[in-house]
């Protein structure tokens, strides 16, 4: 008896991550100067696992909450001083 494992996700190109999230090559190239998961393969070519592109926006997401969240109660403590 053979057991079935789940076979990971393909890997998207970036002209597939552009449609997914309706966004520009240039979008997604700055995404990944800030970090974005990327498999480089042998050839150059990028490709992307969707699973960790949207793990990373999420976690891209929650940095910005905090920050914007941080600019607020400095601005609001400024208003008070």
């Amino acid at each position: 008896m053979s057991t079935i494992t789940a076979l990971p996700a393909p890997l998207l190109k970036q002209q597939q991550v552009q449609a997914h999230y309706g966004v520009s090559d240039w979008t997604v190239n700055q995404w990944v100067r800030k970090g974005c998961p990327v498999v480089r393969l042998p050839n150059g070519h990028r490709r992307f696992d969707l699973a960790e592109v949207k793990a990373w926006m999420a976690e891209q997401s929650a940095t910005g909450r905090e920050q914007r969240r941080r600019q607020s109660e400095h601005a609001l403590s400024q208003r008070s001083a």
